[in-house]
């Protein structure tokens, strides 16, 4: 069984767990993302701000000074867009992505609650827009539709497999409904030519494997997806600063690095922060470790600045940071030869149904190799 309380300081980098070739980042390539909404995180803007377009589609007159604000909606394109191309600013580079120096483009397609159907679709169709303007070369969608359709009628699907066409390789999530009866893949993950990403449970170090309930099985048409899988739990991915989760982390980080003498200090200095801690102030040592040691947990809290998370959003984007990675390997690439790099080069797990995680794990190293021999 995987485990269930992961210490957090053993997660491991993306890097380090998939065994990825250090020499590419992407450097070159822009990868979209569609999302409910997004943040100038500084893995994303520092040294250099890499993030080329911000597009809102409920807002298309918002510049890119509305991702320096951060809301509800902010939290899950920062993470999805960060763990596939963070460098890992705020970790002295231990946390950084796959494609730590791909450029961005950024398409704000819903809100913290609700992405609808017909919003993922018009968020394509701004990228196939705007590809050659902002080199767009690989599309990251870290969510899903709201019912099944046909990809010879569906309009989401065909978006999707319109992108393609354009040259753009499209990356979808899979969806985390492998455990419901239906298990049903969704546009756009369940378009031909979209990479569905399923996920895998390697216990945050790379050692072992267990299945992840991410969604698989036949679409309307008859497509098995989804086509590979990567890690989709114990990722590390940024908590949004400035906000009352922040501080809380912020702390906790302190007081587990801290000396036994220091702790009183510290609970004084942060009082407010969090009301737990406020209430044994004062009291022995051990107490306040406990307590500290279990809210690090029971908040997925890694450091100050980063935090655990899972689902097949944030599968998606590690393939998608390994097709970054091939396309600077080799430009040339064309979809159809990324996607057939990628299930080539997967590596198949014993113990996990064929039909959970399609060709296997993504493996970037035999991947980039492939597509720097490929003509």
């Amino acid at each position: 069984m995987p485990p269930s309380d992961l210490d957090p300081r053993r997660i491991l980098p993306i890097a380090d767990r998939l065994h990825a070739d250090p020499g590419y980042a992407g450097r070159g390539v822009t990868i979209a993302f569609l999302d409910s909404g997004f943040y100038a995180h500084p893995d994303l803007t520092t040294p250099r701000n890499r993030v080329l377009a911000y597009h809102d589609l409920f807002a298309p007159e918002a510049g890119p000074s509305a991702l320096e604000r951060g809301d509800a909606s902010s939290w899950h394109g920062m993470m999805t867009s960060v763990v596939a191309a963070g460098n890992g600013a705020l970790s002295d580079g231990r946390f950084r992505g796959l494609a730590a120096e791909a450029n961005l483009a950024l398409v704000k397609v819903g809100f913290a609650h609700r992405i609808v159907h017909d919003d993922i679709r018009r968020g394509i169709e701004w990228v196939i827009a705007h590809r050659e303007q902002h080199g767009i070369r690989v599309l990251n969608i870290s969510c899903g539709g709201d019912y099944e359709e046909s990809y010879l009628t569906g309009s989401l699907s065909r978006a999707a497999d319109d992108a393609t066409r354009h040259g753009i390789v499209v990356v979808a999530a899979a969806g985390n409904a492998g455990h419901d009866p239906g298990h049903r893949v969704l546009p756009p993950a369940s378009a031909p030519s979209v990479i569905a990403v399923g996920g895998l449970d390697d216990g945050g170090a790379g050692e072992q494997t267990w299945n992840y309930h991410s969604s698989y099985g036949l679409t309307l048409d008859g497509l098995q997806k989804p086509e590979i899988i990567a890690p989709a739990i114990w990722l590390a991915a940024p908590i949004l600063p400035g906000t009352p989760t922040a501080a809380q982390a912020q702390l906790l980080s302190l007081l587990d690095r801290a000396r036994d003498e220091e702790l009183p200090g510290l609970l004084v200095e942060h009082a407010c922060v969090d009301p737990d801690l406020d209430a044994i102030a004062g009291r022995e040592p051990y107490l306040v470790r406990q307590l500290a040691a279990a809210k690090l947990r029971d908040q997925k809290v890694i450091s100050g600045h980063y935090k655990h998370v899972d689902g097949t959003s944030f599968a998606a984007p590690i393939v998608s940071s390994v097709v970054a990675q091939m396309l600077e390997a080799n430009p040339r690439l064309s979809p159809q030869q990324c996607r057939r790099i990628l299930m080539k080069t997967a590596r198949g797990l014993p113990g996990i149904a064929p039909e959970r995680q399609g060709f296997g794990v993504v493996q970037p190293r035999a991947a980039v190799a492939a597509a720097r021999a490929a003509a």
